[in-house]
């Protein structure tokens, strides 16, 4: 197989002997069949195709003024939800968090962005309402953008390309435009299968009458009405104040996430192991092997349960037969690839070492018995 250090001159050299363009080339895999050596990777030195293009940032203040106001009004949200709402409403917002997680982080993440499992409709209709309740924009686009991440990762065809800075990866994306890159390669992605699922498209065709009334109308209503809850605890508490954390939460995926910890399978990307952003994301801070190996639906190496809550859902989903073909990856070709990219951390090799967690060994048992 070709070394990580291959030219990228060499690499990038047409069959005419021209060489194109390497603005926005693939960087990144996101599917088993992108990676072209035998331990999941590109075939080409692609650190020097990450950067971002000097350009000047077009605002959209609507989005500015609207985010401005959330995260004033969550300041409040979160003194109230310490101090002044009642415990029924504080359970109801930890409640709303926690599906609202499930449905970014086993819908549209796991399931519908990375195909690493397959669900039975039931599965897939349970995600979509946790899905619709986050209100992280319909599953359909949440997908395609996260594709294009992978694929262009930290280019200017990366939605929230992290060579820009810790802001705009958290959250500046979303107060500017995007670059012309960004719907230029998100107009080339396969996206059939996201079009083949009439749960994803229902929910795309009704979204601005769905998503309203799951993140914001009902999480208000129902503590009013429930437990006499007053309007300003329902409107600041379980609707504003958890919508905000957890938009901050998953923004950290793309933030923190790539910029603090540990590389033990890549060292030449910025994705790294971050244990705060996996506890408060159900785990998807383990980032340096999510994007190392995105296909893996644990999308971290170990199967501790503790921070990947996710991981546990899935897992419990394919015990009663509604998730199942769960991918993995081989210890073989985790092994390998720490060998050749990782910065020297990873402390075990695979799924056989003696100091493996009890967590470990059941997971081995669940991924062995997919047919019950």
């Amino acid at each position: 197989m070709p070394p990580r250090d291959i030219s990228i001159s060499d690499s990038l050299e047409t069959v005419e002997g021209t060489k194109p363009e390497t603005s926005s080339k693939q960087t990144g895999v996101l599917f088993e069949g992108d990676a072209d050596t035998e331990d999941c990777a590109l075939a080409v030195d692609v650190v020097q195709l990450k950067k971002a293009e000097n350009r000047k940032l077009e605002l959209v203040w609507r989005n500015i003024i609207l985010f401005s106001y959330l995260h004033v009004a969550a300041l409040y949200g979160a003194y109230l939800f310490l101090f002044h709402a009642k415990w029924a409403t504080v359970f109801f917002s930890i409640f709303l968090y926690s599906i609202g997680v499930l449905g970014v982080t086993a819908g549209a993440h796991r399931l519908w962005a990375h195909r690493s499992y397959k669900a039975k409709w039931p599965l897939r209709l349970l995600l979509i309402i946790f899905n619709t309740c986050a209100f992280q924009d319909a599953a359909f686009h949440w997908a395609r953008d996260h594709r294009v991440h992978h694929k262009f990762s930290e280019t200017d065809a990366d939605p929230h390309n992290a060579t820009r800075g810790f802001f705009f990866s958290h959250v500046g994306w979303l107060l500017c435009k995007k670059h012309p890159d960004v719907v230029a390669k998100g107009k080339t992605l396969d996206l059939s299968d996201l079009y083949a699922d009439p749960i994803v498209m229902f929910q795309r065709k009704h979204y601005f009458i769905l998503m309203p009334l799951a993140c914001f109308i009902l999480p208000t209503v129902i503590p009013m009405y429930m437990w006499n809850e007053s309007f300003i605890n329902s409107w600041l508490v379980p609707t504003l104040f958890r919508w905000c954390f957890l938009l901050n939460a998953t923004w950290c995926v793309n933030s923190a996430a790539h910029k603090f910890g540990g590389r033990p399978y890549d060292k030449d990307i910025n994705p790294s192991e971050n244990m705060g952003v996996a506890a408060f994301t159900f785990g998807e801070g383990w980032h340096n092997y999510h994007h190392v190996f995105p296909w893996d639906y644990k999308t971290g190496e170990w199967g501790n349960y503790s921070l990947n809550l996710t991981t546990a859902f899935i897992d419990f989903f394919a015990k009663i037969g509604l998730a199942y073909d769960l991918k993995s990856v081989t210890p073989n070709i985790i092994e390998k690839r720490v060998k050749r990219t990782g910065d020297g951390t990873h402390a075990m090799w695979g799924w056989g070492d003696k100091d493996l967690s009890t967590e470990d060994k059941e997971n081995i048992i669940v991924l062995n018995n997919k047919n019950h």
